[in-house]
Order: C-alpha cells, then structure tokens, then sequence
C-alpha cells in the first residue's frame, strides 16, 4: 500500500500536471511591487525587510514561477532597497528556486538589481521611447549581465495602442535586438500593453481583441521570442467589483494564452477557472473582451451593478454542500477548498472498504478533472497548487486511519 500511497502524493505534488504539453504559460508574481502592493510598500517603507522577504514567499507558495520586485517610490532610496531586498531573498532557497525580475523606471535601480541578483534574471523593462541609441546601449548592458529583459511596446512617439502599432514597433525592437545587438532571441519578452476595456471610449474596445491578435503575430514572425502583460490592466474599469474583474482575468487569460501568451504579471487570488464562471457572466465579459457588439460595455455594466454585492467582499455560496459528497470533493479539489475536505474524506471512507479506495476513486477521479482543465488552459497553475493543497489534506488524513 506504501507504493502505491506515494504515486497517489506525487500526483497531488503537481509533476503530472505541471508538465503538460498544451500548457506553459508562468505566473509572475506581484505583490512584491511596492506600487502594486499596499501592503509590501508599507513594510518596504518602515524597513520591516524580513516581513518583506515573508511576502515574497508567500508568492511562491502560490504559485508564482516568477516574481517581480519593484522599488520605485518617491520616499525611498530605491536603489538600496532593490539590493537590500535581492541579498535577503538570495538566501531563502524557498524563494530563491525561481527567477526574478528587475522592476523599475530608472535603469540605474535595474542595473542595481542585475549586479547582485543570483541566477539569470529578467529586466522589466527597456524599449524605444528614449529613442534607439539608448535603447541598444541598456540591451548591451542587459546582454552582459546575461538577463533575459522585458521590451515594451513604446517608442518615441509613445505607447502602441492599436493592432498595427503594436506589431510595428515589436518588429522594430527585435530586429534592432537580433540584428545589431546580438541579443539572445530567446531572452526578448515583448509586452504589447494590455490596456483597459470597458472604458465608454469606443476606441478602447478593441484593446483586448488587438492584443490577442498582436500575442500571435508575434509569435508566428519573430522566432523564439516570448510575450508577457500585465493581466490586472485589462479590468481597471471595475474596480470594487472583484466578481467582475475575477471573471475578465480568467477569460482574457483563456483566449490570450490560446494565441501565444507565455507569461503574466497576475494576482492569483484574482482569477477565477474558466469553466466555473457563471455562463451570464462569462458571456457578458466575453462580449466585452472580443469586442463582440456596441452594447457589450453597457451590458457588461448593468450586469456588474446586479452582482457586485457591498463592493468589499463576495457572499460565500455552499450551495454546493448539498450535492452528494462525491460532487462536494470534485467541488473542494477544483476550487481549492480544504475547508470540509476532512469530514467529506470521512464520510466516504465510512462508504467504502479501506481508506486507500478514497485515494483511488474520488480524490482521483477529482484531480482528473483538474488536470483536464489545467491541460485545456482553463485553469492555471495557482488554482492547481490550491487543489494540490487539499489533496494532500485529504491524504494525509486517508493515510492516518488504521
């Protein structure tokens, strides 16, 4: 029973799923961005570093394969914060297994950052709006550090923000990168600018929709090179509503990963799996994204005002604890509950012969189902190291019965 309790483990550890083949896309992580973090730009701020260093774990923890470190504030000497910060997670081998990229508007805190960072790390970000001479001399730079660096769609006359602009100026990039810098094509990551939809402004509601379209373009003309975004962009016309922009992030990553997306900068704890969301609400927020027809945002609006609740928090819906305990498992592993995950695992023990038949049966035929949806790209890897969570939870207590 021992070996067979193992396999049982090393599936809920994620190596079966994790190497998918219809799947790569990586999660950034960025609650270590203190301009994306309330909560780590205090601790930054009152140099409460190593609580810092709890946050950047905690990242990890969840899921996170990359993590985003950004030091930009005007009260902080972000150059020494940006190495402080990189020393200290340098020695948490927890934190320190996966990548981390360099977050800043001022190359001299980048440069900081590439100088005492371990492994291969990744600027964010350079591009041409400075205009190409400085833009070859920080990718030289980059080069020589041996980084991999994130290009935004910028040039001197701003920020791309149609299909053609966008593609025009990623072409422009790599060509200058491959051609004159010899910059490793692989280590180029374009951000085409995930931009807000949803706005009112009917040039805004091709945003997603040209996005998309730019991810796979430029995937299919400009080799070996990777795309990223940052997710959260795409829903600011609702913010206080976490229903709604929960159910954009999970749409709009299902489609863009489709066309080529390789990696995000997304909270996890704000999306959602894509075959759970409420069929009105994904259409609603699909209408939207695809830029569907002119009533999409209006429709979109009336639907978030029926939904949002107090705007702070969402109503807990156990409604599902009424199905049989078969579903209230496959239900507990999808979602990442371990709340009833011990009394469930009992309740079908009590059903069947040995304990090792929970493993066999429900928890397996439960994590299968995950692993359809993760395989699919309608559930991403946060969400899988949450029903991984509960998994080994109900194993554990499987595993402990006589």
């Amino acid at each position: 029973m021992n070996k067979k309790i193992a396999n049982y483990l090393r599936l809920s550890g994620l190596e079966p799923l994790v190497k998918s083949p219809n799947i790569n896309f990586m999660n950034i992580g960025e609650r270590t961005n203190i301009t994306g973090s309330k909560k780590f730009a205090k601790l930054i701020l009152n140099n409460q570093f190593d609580e810092a260093v709890d946050v950047a774990r905690q990242q990890v923890e969840n899921g996170a394969q990359i993590i985003d470190v950004n030091m930009d504030e005007g009260m902080l000497d972000g150059k020494a914060a940006m190495i402080q910060f990189l020393n200290l997670i340098a020695a948490e081998p927890d934190i320190s297994r996966v990548p981390v990229m360099v977050d800043s508007s001022k190359w001299e805190i980048i440069e900081a950052g590439l100088k005492v960072i371990q492994g291969k790390g990744i600027v964010n970000s350079i591009s041409l709006k400075d205009g190409e001479a400085e833009f070859i001399r920080r990718a030289k730079k980059i080069k020589w550090y041996g980084a991999a660096t994130v290009v935004m769609a910028f040039d001197e006359n701003g920020q791309a923000d149609t299909y053609q602009k966008r593609i025009n100026i990623c072409k422009r990039s790599y060509d200058i990168l491959v051609d004159i810098v010899k910059f490793p094509a692989e280590d180029i990551i374009f951000d085409p600018n995930i931009l807000t939809v949803a706005t009112g402004i009917e040039e805004h509601n091709n945003y997603a929709v040209d996005f998309i379209n730019a991810t796979r373009w430029i995937k299919e003309n400009l080799p070996f090179a990777k795309v990223s975004g940052g997710v959260s962009n795409i829903s600011f016309s609702f913010r206080g509503n976490n229903i709604i922009r929960e159910a954009m992030h999970s749409a709009f990553l299902y489609h863009a990963i489709k066309a080529g997306l390789d990696m995000g900068i997304v909270n996890a704890g704000m999306i959602e799996v894509y075959e759970e969301l409420p069929k009105n609400i994904l259409e609603a927020v699909e209408d939207v994204l695809l830029n569907r027809h002119d009533a999409a945002t209006e429709n979109l609006i009336i639907l978030a005002e029926s939904v949002k609740g107090d705007g702070k928090k969402i109503v807990q819906d156990l409604s599902w604890r009424e199905e049989n305990v078969y579903e209230r498992l496959k239900h507990s592993l999808v979602k990442g509950i371990t709340e009833y995950i011990e009394a469930d695992t009992e309740e079908v023990r009590q059903q069947l012969d040995k304990p090792i038949e929970v493993i066999e049966g429900p928890l397996m035929a439960g994590m299968s189902v995950v692993g359809d949806l993760f395989g699919s790209g309608k559930m991403f890897l946060p969400q899988v190291v949450k029903s991984a969570r509960v998994m080994k939870k109900s194993v554990a207590y499987s595993t402990a019965l006589p």
